[in-house]
């Protein structure tokens, strides 16, 4: 089993930024496909960036290209999410998640985090 941990959320003013972190416990999180998602009150959640295994390959929605970075250090089973340019349009909670390849995201995933509140002020 593992468990995932955000952290880095909060209040920011627009055009400001923030970077949120996803630890994992256990020894399984290089192994896995790690993704980014965000859920605004009213909305389903919907898909913000992933980064496969190796970190080598990057893939973002077209509304955060140019302003938000996934990354991973394997080595502190850990994943990073930056961002930049914030805008309110931003706000929502933002889940972290692994999965062996990803193929059933945004829906369902192995491991979910619990998520961690990002809120932009105009």
């Amino acid at each position: 089993q593992v468990e995932l941990v955000e952290s880095g959320g909060g209040l920011v003013q627009a055009g400001g930024s923030l970077r949120l972190s996803c630890a994992a416990s256990g020894r399984t999180f290089s192994y896995l496909v790690m993704g980014w998602f965000r859920q605004a009150p009213g909305k389903e959640r919907e898909f913000v960036a992933r980064i496969t295994r190796s970190g080598l390959n990057t893939y973002y929605a077209d509304f955060v290209k140019g302003r938000f970075t996934i990354s991973r250090d394997d080595a502190k089973n850990t994943g990073y999410l930056q961002m930049n340019s914030l805008s309110p349009e931003d706000t929502a909670v933002y889940y972290c998640a692994l999965d062996p390849s990803g193929t059933r995201w945004p829906t369902e995933s192995l491991y979910w985090g619990q998520g961690t509140q990002v809120t932009v002020s105009s």
